[in-house]
């Protein structure tokens, strides 16, 4: 591909979005609805989330199992039939004990909103040069992120119930309307 090619490549990008605004603006609307609702009930959302979860490691688990046995000669059988195992193990627990599982997640969001934090703001420190007046928007983004963890680490574990509902919610909302605004913006673009 070469840079002569980017301006039809774009064309007809624009052009499917073009063609199919309405997709993405239901998209974005129902994506709008859930994170509203997860954001009112962020209990609820957690579940489902833990549940979805759950679900995504048995089925992983199980087609694990099944590729490794039909290729039980190839080399890293144990350790591939351990994954699987692992991923059995992990998607039943989170199945059985939705709660428990929920109070996990949330520890690893804790440790990932700490590590994202302390990331952000010696990425920012490190480039405060390049990015002039730009790095003490990624100094505070690593600020949110650490203040983050520590309120929700400091209420475990009933942050447990709401956090990850919550923040999915917050997502869902942002992901909606980024969706409804290209879908708009698309629909006017000319074809």
């Amino acid at each position: 591909m070469s840079t002569s090619d980017t301006p039809n490549i774009q064309r007809a990008v624009a052009n499917a979005l073009h063609q199919h605004w309405k997709l993405y603006l239901a998209e974005g609307i129902l994506l709008l609805v859930l994170g509203f609702i997860a954001i009112v009930i962020p209990p609820i959302a957690t579940l489902a989330v833990t549940i979805l979860l759950g679900w995504l490691f048995l089925l992983s688990g199980v087609m694990g199992l099944y590729t490794t046995f039909m290729m039980r000669h190839a080399p890293g059988f144990w350790w591939s039939l351990l994954s699987a195992a692992l991923a059995l193990l992990v998607g039943a627990s989170l199945l059985a004990m939705p709660a428990s599982g929920a109070l996990s997640l949330t520890v690893v969001l804790v440790a990932f909103f700490m590590i994202e934090g302390v990331v952000s703001i010696m990425f920012a420190l490190d480039h405060k040069r390049e990015l002039t007046g730009r790095w003490g928007w990624m100094v505070a983004s690593g600020v949110v992120d650490l203040v983050l963890g520590v309120m929700i680490l400091s209420g475990l574990p009933s942050t447990a119930a709401w956090a990850i509902g919550l923040l999915v919610g917050i997502n869902m909302l942002f992901g909606g309307s980024a969706l409804i605004g290209m879908a708009l913006h698309a629909k006017n673009a000319a074809p």
